[in-house]
């Protein structure tokens, strides 16, 4: 089906071109959302018309895009999903889950249309969703799914996911070095007290030094 696009959409075409698409993704998508009308000779005399406008409306949503953009851009969140330990999630994080995430944290209305996600996310880690407010905007959050708060901090650290088993290594790591620094505190008051004791039995030990 042939349609004349009323604002630029990736991968399509710029305001006012006659592109060809399938005719579901018009029916569903292009027409309703009042993106685009049917290539109909009264249909391209009036968008040339109403052409100015359009394209001033479609600078707007650029600009305000863009405002907006800063306040997402880079943003981390984190969802919590239970998975298994091979790291596969049980469930999945969907474009919804990302929008609602990301809205709520930065009090940004996104909307699902928005979340460049072509696939559910279904395994732990962190990954980079891109959010596109305009057509020629487009900013990148990091999505990072975990099974708790505490492991999605591992993981933020790590840069990278973190198994099971890893979290288990650093878990020991980290419980024998507090063991360590535990001794060596315990050795240090160990020593002062001797120390104290030593000056306790000897009161006059400075007065016997010779002048």
């Amino acid at each position: 089906m042939d349609v004349i696009l009323l604002e630029r959409i990736e991968n399509l075409g710029q305001i006012g071109e006659t592109v060809k698409v399938r005719p579901g993704f018009a029916r569903n998508f292009l027409l309703p959302q009042k993106k685009a009308l049917r290539a109909t000779e009264a249909n391209q005399a009036a968008f040339e018309k109403d052409r100015a406008r359009l394209e001033a409306e479609d600078l707007k949503r650029r600009t305000d895009a863009e405002a907006l953009s800063a306040r997402i851009d880079g943003l981390n969140v984190v969802m919590i999903r239970q998975a298994g330990d091979s790291g596969q999630l049980y469930g999945s994080v969907s474009a919804r889950d990302v929008a609602e995430a990301v809205s709520e944290k930065s009090e940004v209305p996104i909307e699902r249309a928005h979340v460049a996600l072509d696939k559910p996310i279904k395994t732990l880690g962190l990954h980079d969703v891109r959010i596109r407010l305009h057509a020629d905007v487009g900013i990148g959050v990091n999505v990072n799914v975990a099974r708790s708060e505490a492991e999605a901090e591992i993981q933020a650290q790590a840069g990278r996911t973190v198994s099971v088993e890893e979290q288990r290594q650093m878990a020991e790591a980290a419980s024998e070095e507090i063991e360590e620094i535990l001794a060596e505190a315990d050795a240090a008051e160990e020593a002062k007290s001797e120390d104290a004791s030593e000056d306790v039995e000897n009161p006059e030990a400075e007065e016997e030094k010779p002048a």
